[in-house]
């Protein structure tokens, strides 16, 4: 009879636990894990630094950046791009040129074989009793113009499978590197965030919990509360403050001027690159899987 204690290992039932167990220690079969707090981006912070916004810009998709950084992002896209482009109209180039030299080399042979075949017409006087000349002709796999287009192993573009590059004009549209809809520097609107006056929380405003609050209810304002900006002026205020008092009306709070829905940006909650806020809060890491 065995013993029933917590490390028996002569049970009937494979349970959960031991099969998590051996599963970690073997390196086979998926790992999941739930991503815990400090995974997730705060609600203020830039979707590509991941750091606090000095100058909070938002996207029309309600993505939040920094808009240095966000500017920078643009500028290296437009570099990548003038690049291409060039790269684009150079293998353009040398493609007409090939299709220029293709047919003239056509034209050659053709003139060639004409010359050939009038040569042929007229037959020339043999003189049996003088030696024939001797062979000048060379056996090298290198000569009338053949170097031009054997392979050569050395260089990647003209080895035997080296495949050729394709025409793909570049897209002059710049992505946004969150949602990867298209992106310009016009339709990015400033947010303006209030602060939390707390005469008593001398902390810097980056260590506070606290730092930012609605600008019509202040209530404040964290990862858990849905927010939205009102695009003429830039406030953030609480999809509930937007619900129960915006919406009804549609007059802005704050300045009494009309809104429309085209006025409303609904912010996207912080995230990782691979879990979105309130949506996906587990990692995966695949491996291999133990086949029976």
């Amino acid at each position: 009879m065995t013993r029933h204690a917590r490390n028996c290992t002569a049970g009937a039932v494979y349970t959960y636990h031991e099969k998590k167990k051996d599963a970690r220690a073997s390196g086979y079969g998926t790992n999941a894990q739930r991503i815990g707090k400090d995974s997730v981006k705060d609600f203020d912070c830039c979707s590509l630094s991941l750091q606090p916004c000095a100058n909070p810009v938002i996207t029309k998709d309600g993505y939040l950046f920094d808009k240095e950084v966000i500017l920078q992002y643009i500028i290296t896209k437009k570099t990548e791009y003038s690049r291409k482009l060039r790269q684009y109209e150079k293998l353009k180039k040398q493609e007409e040129e090939q299709i220029q030299t293709k047919f003239m080399e056509e034209d050659n042979k053709k003139v060639n074989n004409f010359l050939k075949g009038e040569n042929n017409i007229v037959s020339k006087p043999i003189d049996g009793f003088k030696p024939d000349e001797p062979s000048t002709s060379s056996v090298s796999n290198m000569v009338n113009g053949l170097d031009k287009h054997l392979p050569s192993f050395w260089v990647p573009s003209k080895t035997p499978n080296a495949e050729k590059l394709k025409l793909v004009k570049p897209d002059p549209t710049i992505p946004c590197p969150i949602s990867g809809k298209p992106l310009k520097a016009k339709d990015l609107v400033n947010v303006k965030f209030m602060q939390v006056n707390d005469p008593d929380d001398k902390k810097c405003l980056i260590t506070k919990e606290n730092r930012y609050m609605c600008a019509v209810t202040h209530d404040i304002l964290s990862n858990s509360v849905p927010c939205v900006v009102l695009k003429p002026t830039g406030d953030v205020v609480t999809v509930e403050c937007f619900e129960r008092i915006i919406k009804k009306d549609w007059i802005h709070p704050l300045t009494g001027s009309k809104l429309s829905e085209k006025d409303i940006i609904v912010m996207q909650r912080g995230g990782t690159g691979y879990a979105q806020t309130n949506v996906n809060l587990e990692g995966k890491h695949e491996r291999p899987a133990l086949q029976a």
